[in-house]
């Protein structure tokens, strides 16, 4: 079996704990305004690589991954489920740790089968939450948030370790009560193992220049380090009252 990529990295460190070797999956059905690799959205953009070229890339830095593993990101590499599985499956024949990087939106309730194949071979899934309202969620990724929020509490229930990435985004995010609703969801969740809270940036721009594609967010200003901490302190008050709550 191949896979559709775009692209590796060796020495990933903000693609879950340790240092990683990342791979970037080609193809995404998500359009989120402020996405940063347009390049990844168009599955037939790619080139294409078995699982044994990758372990083997692995394999020749493994001294460096000791601590860390194999991170799938992407793109959305849940698009490519078979492929992923296979990946992730041979991984673990090596005993290579595993995280899953996604947004979810391939997830759906009623058909977990491969889900379920996939997620036995996964040891940490970084899950995108874009937006907690699925309104907004529309507004600014195109898709509805129904399935993403039933995969997180699938994950959880599962009893898969879940690290939680939010970005905040002026106009779209940044509402102090909506992090607090985010918070009581992501309180919820039994395996919740981390919480990233990232500004918005406009690193992407040049790529959407370079495909001739017009940047959504053109007149948004790039968000500091210090909103989107005050951001994380919100989601955290939210969890805690959930925590709170169930222990009424």
């Amino acid at each position: 079996m191949l896979g559709n990529l775009h692209s590796t990295e060796s020495f990933g460190t903000v693609d879950g704990p340790g240092i990683r070797f990342v791979i970037f999956f080609q193809g995404c059905p998500m359009r989120c305004l402020y996405c940063h690799n347009p390049d990844t959205w168009d599955l037939s953009q790619n080139r294409r690589c078995s699982v044994e070229e990758l372990l083997a890339q692995y394999r020749r830095n493994s001294a460096f991954y000791h601590s860390g593993g194999i991170t799938a990101t992407g793109g959305e590499p849940m698009l490519q489920i078979d492929f992923l599985t296979e990946l992730f499956q041979a991984a673990h024949a090596e005993k290579i740790h595993t995280c899953l990087d996604t947004s979810g939106v391939c997830f759906h309730p009623q058909h977990t089968e491969k889900i379920d194949q996939l997620m036995a071979a996964t040891d940490l899934v970084m899950l995108d939450i874009k937006h907690i309202d699925e309104e907004q969620h529309r507004r600014l990724t195109g898709h509805s948030n129904v399935n993403i929020l039933a995969f997180a509490r699938y994950i959880s229930e599962r009893g898969i370790p879940l690290w939680i990435r939010h970005v905040i985004v002026p106009g779209f995010t940044d509402d102090p009560d909506e992090q607090f609703r985010l918070g009581e969801f992501i309180g919820g969740l039994r395996t919740l193992k981390g919480l990233d809270v990232l500004p918005y940036h406009d690193f992407g721009k040049q790529k959407y220049e370079a495909l001739g594609v017009e940047y959504p967010l053109a007149n948004t200003e790039p968000v500091s380090n210090d909103t989107a901490a005050a951001a994380r302190q919100q989601i955290l008050r939210g969890i805690k009252h959930r925590l709170k709550s169930n222990a009424i």
